[in-house]
């Protein structure tokens, strides 16, 4: 069984269009998923994600959908980032000088690494998760507007014929 991105794009597409809530509640959801997505929490984000989402009530869906966000494609770019971005906040540590040519090098590192990455990746999951806020509600504020609108002239069709 292998990955198809392509399938799991449409596939949440199409969950992304049947999720319900107002559009704040969604919203939130979904700036929750792609906030956390672009923190180097792996293997639990979609965990991190939905407990947050209980917490800050909002979309559990959404915000599933939105650390998705976090792929196979964008998760060394996303750790990469986070660790550069951390690295600039605490230039106190000791962190590997260009890049650590061995695996070995970085478990040295320790703590260090993950306190760097792990800051790092909050910062850069800010802008992003409000970015993703105001374009989610915009959508679907205006999806729910098309859908009142749609249910409008259907009902104004059928009670002219009666």
């Amino acid at each position: 069984m292998s990955f198809n991105l392509k399938q799991a794009i449409q596939n949440g597409i199409t969950r992304f269009k049947k999720l319900n809530g107002d559009p704040h509640y969604v919203a939130m959801g979904m700036a929750i998923g792609v906030f956390v997505a672009l923190t180097p929490t792996i293997p639990f984000h979609t965990i991190i994600a939905v407990g947050l989402s209980v917490i800050l009530r909002a979309s559990k869906t959404a915000a599933v959908i939105g650390v998705w966000f976090s792929n196979p494609l964008t998760i060394p770019l996303i750790y990469f980032g986070s660790y550069k971005v951390g690295g600039l906040l605490f230039s106190d540590l000791p962190l590997c000088e260009g890049s650590c040519e061995s695996i070995s090098q970085l478990l040295e590192l320790g703590m260090a690494v993950t306190l760097v990455t792990l800051s790092g990746g909050i910062l850069l999951g800010i802008v992003p998760a409000i970015a993703a806020y105001f374009i989610t509600r915009r959508i679907i504020a205006a999806r729910r507007s098309r859908q009142i609108s749609v249910h409008q002239i259907k009902r104004a069709n059928h009670t002219e014929y009666f």
